[in-house]
């Protein structure tokens, strides 16, 4: 692995290299061509460590190892680069000097060990397939696969109606390693195959061939019947290339099979002598048939008798490559009617996602071992029993099974090594093991088993992945880590590379991450923010980075510095001023700390690309220098920007602002290059000069505007004077800011806007055709003054998952059947009486949602507006919701029904938005929920008391 890290140095070597030639440091011809000639040389030394890096390190010759660690010291030539950017010419002149000699000297031992012609060395011993424990485990030593997993696989391979059961479907199971997927699908094999026909179980792999794949399936032992049927044997096989074997297989397992023709005047004639004839009983001797006519002009009629396709089950295990994939699929056709059933496993996301890519297809996301599971488990294998576990080593254990992250291949592998007499009953042994996990264990080979088996996702990934995925190690055990962050982390660090000039560094390192997450290397959905605080342990204790060492030398070339979470004493206070002297950084965070007035040194940091702030951070006018700042954040706050700012022509995050003069708007419109900004409104007579300069962002992804004023600030110009462009992914309107009416925008205009969140007077039914247009909407927030009748049909809102609709003055709302196929999420606010008014006159039922007919549902919040309804009439709605859900065909995990206290008629009382918003946001949905569960306030008055002006007791709560 510390190649990986070696060809990140070097990939960020080469573009300072670049930067060396370029006019502003006027170098001489002389020097520049030295520093192209060394630009040349490091590209070859990058391309030879890129080969290096695909050999898994066991397998490399000891003398290639050695000239890798010496190109690690590419770190120190790119530390002597940028002490020198920005000095004299006659200090570069001599750091080129110094770096062309060390250059030269690594080439010089590269072209002696053979570097460029390296291969693999063969292993001592041939090593074992790692599938093959998963593939002969006896049922019985399972935990958290059989009864549980095998069972929700199961249901996914036979759930659907007669027409949908009857077609091929297909299964994907994805994981990173150590899940026990093969294990799983094995099982659920084993357990329904006698279901069908004929089947087959082969595993792939990396770099395998499709020719092999269907080789294996065919000559499968469960596949005998068809290799009969066929009268060919394996040596025929190979004789075979890969388009005639999908074609045997397709004819085998999908297309009708012509077996006998049969003439006759008419279909009444045919008799038992045809179908019992020696040449079909031969043939076809206890398979089904059918006859289908054949329309010739001829004086008889002639039929062929038919053998139909198979029903089969196959099980394809561990496919890595998409290309594999589908040249793999072309042997199953769809056409196949007989209740066939295909099942695949994969690490990779995006090939589960390929496997099934008809509605009719299931991917079956796994997900590690429960605690509880975990837990048997790993008692089962140390002390032959579930709940053998000695209470004193109760604690250790935890802190074991939580290092091992529900991952079965690292609970059993520690355990194995728990498992001898010896260990398993010294407490000080399993106390060392827990302090070892992650370093020292690679002595034990059943630790340096499961390092192989997860190694294979590491050399599958490039060189660049390989260096991000490797950064992770720099952060604390069990941190966890912001998406966000870490990305920046990695271009101030200049592991992401682009070579067109237009394009976001940010978008190519997502393109990363999500890379990443697609091979199951990184789990998503983490959002607590990592605290560095440049710690060491000394006795027990840790220590904070002090202020004393912030001007040493050792960290003039730092480039990372996140004191995120940091918050400094009296005794041990960093001197901000001296952070001037750090002229190499590119990302500083200081926002776990209050600053006050950030000091003017800032403006030093040339190279500063990420600058993240506490709240009430004041910025100094020395910040508008910083011209290579692409992110600015403070976190809890706004800032009011100097003037000047405008001159940040580089940005592209910019939150959270205050704007309070028309001169700081109007510079916003030179940063062409922002992708996310959101701001705040001081004063109600910017709005014109703000929608010029939105007009000027034709890169914006994500705006977020909210106003602090004594009135609402409106946004109307926004329709008459802003085009979206197609970037726009998230449109966010807060507090103190609204529409007249929702826009005008034209929804295929913006392809990637996802989250909406906006304010209007009035939304009615023709709203629904703009919000419903919207290719890409996955969240939707809608707030208004008066909402009228909704009626949410099957056309539109495609992709909603999340859906709420606040509003002052409430109205019916519906869901007919097909509407909003993907809604997760509902909150929805709905005045009784306005719903019984209208629905009087058409003879509706007047508390009637719909909820039924949103088939992915999994929350509701409903908030009642029950002003002007008897007691017994807010209980019959009440009651019929509650049939509704319960009758729900899905599994509501969360349902909140709330009554809002009554408005008084001709009050000045009304709803606040920030009110709406904490009754919207009143519930937190979890994935852990099982049961149902009604929050109701009580209704004590009499059942036809009438709820009055008058706010009662119940109305407070």
């Amino acid at each position: 692995m510390a190649m990986s890290m070696a060809t990140g140095a070097m990939g960020s070597l080469l573009p300072k290299l670049v930067e060396l030639l370029k006019d502003e440091y006027k170098l001489k011809e002389s020097i520049k061509e030295g520093v192209r000639s060394l630009e040349q040389e490091m590209k070859s030394m990058q391309a030879a460590l890129r080969k290096v890096g695909e050999v898994p390190r066991d397998q490399l010759d000891e003398q290639v190892k050695i000239w890798a660690r010496e190109v690690r010291e590419s770190f120190k030539m790119e530390d002597i680069v940028d002490k020198f950017l920005g000095k004299t010419r006659h200090e570069i002149a001599d750091a080129i000097k110094s770096i062309k000699k060390q250059v030269q000297d690594v080439a010089e031992r590269r072209a002696r060990y053979n570097v460029d012609n390296i291969v693999a060395s063969p292993p001592t011993v041939t090593s074992i397939d790692p599938r093959l424990g998963a593939l002969y485990t006896e049922v019985t030593e399972l935990v958290g696969i059989a009864g549980t997993r095998d069972q929700e696989v199961m249901k996914l391979i036979s759930e659907g109606d007669g027409m949908s059961k009857k077609k091929l479907k297909i299964v994907s199971v994805v994981g990173f390693r150590g899940l026990g997927k093969t294990t799983l699908v094995k099982t659920v094999y084993e357990n329904i195959k006698g279901d069908f026909n004929c089947s087959a179980f082969v595993s792939v792999g990396r770099n395998a061939e499709a020719k092999k794949v269907f080789m294996d399936i065919l000559l499968d032992r469960n596949m005998k019947k068809i290799r009969d049927d066929l009268g060919m044997n394996g040596s025929q096989f190979i004789m075979l290339d890969e388009g005639q074997l999908i074609d045997l297989l397709r004819e085998s397992l999908v297309d009708k099979r012509y077996i006998h023709v049969i003439s006759c005047p008419s279909f009444s004639m045919l008799n038992t002598d045809h179908i019992n004839s020696p040449l079909f009983l031969s043939l076809m001797p206890s398979s089904p048939y059918f006859l289908e006519p054949l329309p010739l002009p001829t004086t008889s009629s002639i039929y062929f008798l038919l053998h139909p396709g198979q029903k089969y089950l196959i099980v394809i295990d561990d496919i890595w490559d998409e290309k594999l994939w589908t040249t793999i699929k072309r042997a199953f056709s769809k056409a196949n009617g007989y209740g066939s059933r295909l099942i695949t496993t994969t690490r990779i996301v995006s090939v589960s996602k390929l496997c099934c890519s008809s509605t009719n297809d299931s991917v079956y996301q796994m997900k590690p071992l429960s605690d509880d599971d975990s837990k048997r488990l790993f008692h089962k294998r140390i002390f032959s029993q579930e709940s053998g576990c000695p209470h004193e080593f109760e604690d250790v254990c935890k802190g074991i099974l939580k290092k091992c992250g529900g991952v079965p291949l690292a609970i059993i592998t520690i355990a194995s090594i728990l498992a001898s007499d010896e260990r398993a009953n010294s407490l000080n042994e399993w106390h060392v093991l827990l302090e070892s996990i992650g370093r020292g264990l690679n002595e034990d080979p059943s630790v340096e088993e499961m390092m192989r088996i997860l190694s294979f996702s590491y050399y599958d990934l490039p060189s660049h992945l390989k260096t991000c995925l490797l950064y992770l190690s720099l952060f604390p055990e069990d941190s966890r880590i912001m998406k966000d962050q870490l990305i920046w982390m990695w271009i101030a660090e200049s592991f992401v590379q682009c070579e067109k000039a237009e394009t976001s560094l940010f978008e190519v390192g997502e393109t990363y991450f999500n890379e990443l997450v697609n091979k199951s290397l990184i789990q998503p959905g983490i959002v607590r923010r990592w605290s560095l605080q440049n710690a060491r342990k000394e006795d027990g204790q840790t220590r904070p980075l002090r202020s004393e060492s912030i001007g040493q030398a050792s960290f003039v070339v730092l480039r990372v510095l996140d004191l995120d979470g940091y918050d400094g004493t009296k005794e041990d206070h960093l001197n901000l001023q001296e952070f001037g002297s750090l002229l190499h950084l590119r990302y500083l965070c200081l926002s776990g700390r209050r600053l006050g007035d950030l000091p003017e040194e800032i403006g030093k940091l040339q190279f500063l690309q990420v600058l993240n702030l506490p709240r009430g951070t004041r910025l100094p006018s020395t910040v508008i220098k910083l011209t290579g700042l692409l992110c600015l954040w403070i976190n809890g706050g706004r800032f009011q920007p100097p003037d000047g700012f405008g001159n940040l022509r580089s940005m592209e995050v910019l939150s959270k602002i205050k704007a309070g003069s028309v001169s700081i708007v109007q510079e916003l419109g030179s940063m062409h290059s922002l992708r996310e900004l959101n701001i705040q409104f001081v004063s109600s007579g910017l709005v014109e000069s703000f929608v010029k300069s939105l007009g000027k962002m034709q890169k914006i992804q994500r705006v977020e505007i909210s106003a602090k004023c004594e009135r609402e600030v409106s946004m109307d110009l926004l329709e008459e004077h802003w085009a979206p462009p197609a970037s726009l992914r998230e449109f966010i309107m807060l507090k103190g800011i609204r529409l007249s009416r929702l826009p005008a925008w034209n929804p295929y205009h913006l392809p990637q806007l996802s989250k909406l969140k906006i304010s209007a007077g009035d939304v009615g039914q023709e709203d629904l055709g703009f919000l419903g247009g919207l290719p890409a909407l996955r969240i939707l927030w809608l707030l208004s003054d008066n909402q009228r009748p909704l009626l949410f049909s099957a056309e539109g809102f495609r992709c909603l998952k999340t859906i709420s609709l606040v509003s002052k003055s409430p109205s019916q709302i519906l869901f007919k059947p097909g509407a909003l196929p993907k809604a997760e999420q509902v909150t929805v606010f709905i005045s009784l009486r306005a719903a019984k008014d209208e629905a009087a006159g058409n003879c509706g039922d007047w508390f009637e949602l719909g909820i039924e007919n949103l088939p992915s549902l999994r929350a509701v919040v409903v908030i009642f507006f029950r002003s002007g309804v008897t007691v017994g009439e807010a209980r019959l709605a009440k009651g019929a919701l509650e049939n509704a859900i319960l009758a729900h065909p899905g599994s509501i995990r969360s349902i909140h029904i709330r009554f809002h206290k009554s408005i008084p008629e001709g009050s000045k009382y009304v709803i606040k938005t920030d009110d709406a918003f904490m009754l919207a946001c009143m519930v937190v949905v979890t994935e852990s929920l099982t049961g149902l569960s009604f929050f109701l306030p009580s209704l004590d008055a009499r059942a036809e008391d009438v709820y009055t002006n008058d706010v009662d007791s119940s109305d407070r709560r």
